[in-house]
């Protein structure tokens, strides 16, 4: 059975923390789903400008971690502090861990984490700005290219995307993680 995957954005993510691990997870026979709080298409966040349009695959509302095998979190600086703010977005997010499965969160993906209540305890990194609220809400962080921590994948900036979508690949097939825990 394909291995299906739903990445969380809305408007203002960082493409390349988008569209790079879309593409490697594709390249892997994984079907990915574009997931938002809206319909039709969100906007890209590209060297300080806004950039192309990705069309949304389910909304908030019509998704449930159920239907997925793992959670990938793109950053950018609006992206998550809009889904942040958004109950289904975060209730989503918590039904992965709850269900085991595995999380990716790059740059600015973990302030979505906070808001859900799913770092205290955890080993990740971030981008370099989000340190102390990561540290504030009971993570313990490092600072490396890709943190994993019983199928929880994170890492710091775009520049770590090959090592990301690596261990993300990785954990998405080996599976549920009974260690991994909100």
């Amino acid at each position: 059975m394909k291995k299906r995957i739903a990445i969380l954005a809305t408007d203002g993510f960082e493409e390349s923390e988008l569209k790079s691990p879309k593409e490697a997870m594709e390249n892997e026979g994984f079907i990915v789903d574009i997931v938002s709080e809206k319909e039709g298409k969100i906007k890209a966040w590209a060297d300080g400008n806004w950039s192309n349009e990705y069309t949304v695959d389910k909304t908030l509302q019509n998704a449930t971690a159920s239907d997925y095998n793992a959670l990938v979190l793109p950053g950018g600086v609006i992206n998550p502090d809009k889904l942040r703010r958004n109950d289904h977005a975060l209730m989503f997010v918590k039904h992965f861990f709850e269900q085991k499965k595995p999380v990716a969160a790059i740059c600015h993906g973990p302030q979505i984490l906070i808001s859900a209540n799913v770092v205290k305890g955890r080993k990740m990194t971030s981008f370099s700005a989000i340190k102390v609220d990561l540290i504030n809400a009971g993570a313990n962080w490092v600072d490396a290219e890709v943190v994993v921590d019983e199928g929880f994948v994170t890492s710091r900036n775009p520049n770590d995307l090959p090592a990301f979508n690596s261990k993300l690949i990785e954990e998405i097939k080996e599976g549920k993680h009974e260690l991994q825990h909100a």
